[in-house]
C-alpha cells in the first residue's frame, strides 16, 4: 500500500466540502458531535449518522486512506458494546422501564440501547475524519485568527494538525527500517508479539519528534515569531454564503436536540411506552 494512503492527514481535493471555510467545518463538527453524544433520541441519531456517511461519500475521499482508522474504530465499538452488555445486561430494561426477553439475558430494550450507541459512532467518526482530511491547516489557523483567537494559538493549532501526518510518516519509516533489519512485524507473528515490537518502535519516534520540535521552535525564535501583536496570513479563506448556511445547519441541530429533550422529557427516546 502506498504510504500516502496510509497516513491520516489533510489531502487536497476538489469536492464542495474542501471549499468550505475551516472554521465553519469545525463549528459544525463540534456542535453536531456534542449534540449527538448528549441525546439518545434514535430518530435524530439515525438522521445524523446517515447524513455523516452521505457527506463522507460525496467528499470523494478514498476509503483506503481511512481503512485502518475504520478498522480500529470498529474493533473499539464492538469491544465497547460487549463490555456494556457483559457488565450490566439489564441496563436497557431499567432505562426504558420495560422488559422483552429475546434470548437468555438479552432483552429488546438492551438491544435498542446498544443500537443507539452504534448510531453515535456513525454520527461522530465520519465527521471527525472529514474535518481532518479536508481542512488545510494554514487556512484553519488564519480563520481562527480572523475570528478573534490570538495568532500564536492559531499557529499552534496549525502545527498540531500538520504534525499528525508527520508523526505517522516517521513511524512508518522507522517501522520499515526495523523490518529491513530483520524485525518481523508480519501477521505470521502473534498479536501480542506484534504489539510489543510496535511499542519498541515508539522510543526512536519520541526522540526524533523531540528533535523536530526543538528545530521548529529554534527556527521560529530566529524569525522573531510572536514579537508583533498581529501578523498577516498567506492563505486566508473568507466566509461566504455556504459557510453561513453551515453555521445555521449546526445551530439547527442543537435546537432540535433541545426540543427533543422537552418532547421526550429527557435525553432518551422511549418507543416501549
Amino acid at each position: 500500500m502506498n504510504n500516502q494512503l496510509s497516513v491520516l492527514g489533510y489531502q487536497a481535493g476538489n469536492s464542495f466540502i474542501y471549499q468550505l471555510n475551516a472554521t465553519a467545518k469545525l463549528l459544525f463538527f463540534l456542535l453536531i458531535s456534542i449534540s449527538s453524544m448528549v441525546t439518545y433520541d434514535t430518530r435524530y441519531l439515525a438522521f445524523v449518522a446517515l447524513f455523516s456517511v452521505v457527506l463522507f461519500y460525496f467528499s470523494k475521499i478514498p476509503f483506503s486512506s481511512v481503512k485502518r482508522v475504520a478498522q480500529f474504530a470498529a474493533i473499539f465499538a464492538i469491544l465497547n458494546l460487549l463490555f456494556v452488555f457483559i457488565f450490566d445486561p439489564g441496563y436497557g430494561a431499567r432505562l426504558y422501564d420495560s422488559k422483552t426477553i429475546l434470548w437468555g439475558p438479552l432483552t429488546l430494550e438492551e438491544l435498542f440501547y446498544l443500537f443507539n450507541l452504534v448510531l453515535k459512532y456513525f454520527s461522530t467518526i465520519p465527521l471527525a475524519l472529514l474535518f481532518i482530511l479536508t481542512t488545510n491547516p494554514s487556512q484553519f489557523a488564519s480563520s481562527l485568527n480572523k475570528i478573534g483567537l490570538p495568532y500564536r494559538s492559531s499557529y499552534s493549532v496549525s502545527l498540531a494538525l500538520r504534525y499528525i501526518p508527520d508523526m505517522q510518516e516517521k513511524f512508518l519509516a522507522i517501522r520499515n527500517a526495523g523490518q529491513a533489519r530483520g524485525m518481523d512485524l508480519s501477521k505470521k507473528v502473534g498479536l501480542f508479539s506484534r504489539i510489543k515490537l510496535n511499542v519498541q518502535l515508539l522510543l526512536p519516534l519520541i526522540f526524533s519528534s523531540l528533535e523536530q520540535i526543538d528545530t521548529i521552535s529554534t527556527a521560529m525564535e530566529l524569525r522573531r515569531f510572536g514579537k508583533k501583536k498581529k501578523r498577516s496570513w498567506y492563505s486566508y479563506q473568507p466566509l461566504n454564503v455556504k459557510d453561513y448556511l453551515v453555521f445555521l445547519l449546526s445551530l439547527l441541530g442543537v435546537a432540535i436536540v433541545i426540543l427533543l429533550f422537552f418532547v421526550n422529557q429527557g435525553r432518551f427516546f422511549n418507543p416501549f411506552h
